[in-house]
């Protein structure tokens, strides 16, 4: 009986053990936690509907001539070039721009001087601010870093309305473009979309024109009628400045030397056009250093006559 009793109880108080250790041979092992899911990256959010007060913005300048008639895209050649942007306002500077022509559609790359704004919109800053986030411009970054948008032209010669996002106020603010078709090379445009000697079957002569001076200070000054000579369908005009203090000027990047060594400075120029705003450069000596400044000429056909 001692002999059978002893292993009972050895067994007994192993049973107990095992219990109270918690041990459980056939318990599944435990499973790893499940990780939380990872948290959704935050979307940029969608501009504000504020739009600046007139008090909240810089000084606007007017940049739309009364007499400036609005150029579309069929009377260009496709192509792209490169054209002067004039802005209403100081704090949205286009330093560069190039104007694509394709299709009878215009748009054009404006390289901004800052990168203070977000997004810009073909309209008022009303308009954008109800607009769908789909329709407005959003910046991109030419290979220097600076931002630029792409803006569908509908007409050059023309106040366009641009509504500008401020990455810094959080507002839209209006702003008025002009894209200038006298910065445009004579040969983007379609033949007979301006008179030439050749349209207008000037024959070879001498003839006289009126010329209209702006640019500068707005002192500078030149006569008018100038003299205009045809030479083999070619048109040449005779700048004669109310100044003596020009020693040079240029269109694109010829340049012209005066006719004359005494007086006022005088030059003869190509008139590829009439009847639309030729864009010169003049170097002037009166300042302290000699430097370009710009102007335009428009010489009036309907003013030709022949000379005495």
């Amino acid at each position: 009986m001692k002999k059978f009793f002893l292993p009972l109880l050895s067994l007994v108080l192993t049973a107990l053990l095992a219990v109270g250790c918690g041990a459980a041979p056939d318990a599944a092992p435990a499973q790893p936690e499940t990780p939380p899911p990872a948290a959704e990256p935050e979307a940029p959010e969608s501009p504000k509907s504020e739009v600046a007060s007139t008090d909240q913005m810089a000084p606007v300048k007017d940049v739309v001539d009364p007499d400036m008639e609005p150029v579309h895209a069929g009377a260009l050649q496709d192509g792209t070039y490169h054209i002067a942007v004039d802005s209403s306002s100081s704090m949205f500077n286009v330093t560069a721009c190039e104007l694509t022509v394709e299709a009878g559609q215009m748009t054009a790359v404006m390289h901004m001087g800052g990168k203070g704004y977000l997004y810009i919109f073909p309209g008022t800053g009303q308009e954008a601010a109800q607009a769908e986030e789909g329709a407005l411009i959003p910046f991109t970054e030419d290979g220097d870093g600076a931002h630029t948008f792409t803006f569908p032209v509908e007409a050059l010669d023309t106040g366009l309305d641009c509504a500008a996002f401020s990455k810094k106020k959080e507002m839209w603010y209006d702003r008025t473009l002009v894209f200038r078709a006298d910065s445009l090379p004579q040969e983007a445009f379609r033949e007979g979309a301006f008179a030439t000697a050749k349209t207008l079957g000037l024959a070879d002569g001498s003839y006289t024109v009126s010329v209209a001076l702006e640019g500068g200070s707005g002192k500078a000054k030149v006569d008018s009628p100038a003299a205009l000579r045809v030479e083999s369908g070619a048109a040449y005009a005779t700048v004669a400045w109310g100044s003596s203090s020009y020693d040079y000027m240029r269109i694109g990047q010829e340049k012209f030397l005066p006719l004359n060594t005494e007086g006022n400075s005088t030059f003869e120029i190509p008139v590829a056009s009439f009847d639309r705003k030729l864009v010169v450069y003049a170097d002037t000596t009166a300042m302290s250093t000699p430097h370009e400044i710009e102007y335009t000429l428009r010489f009036d056909s309907a003013s030709i006559e022949k000379a005495s």
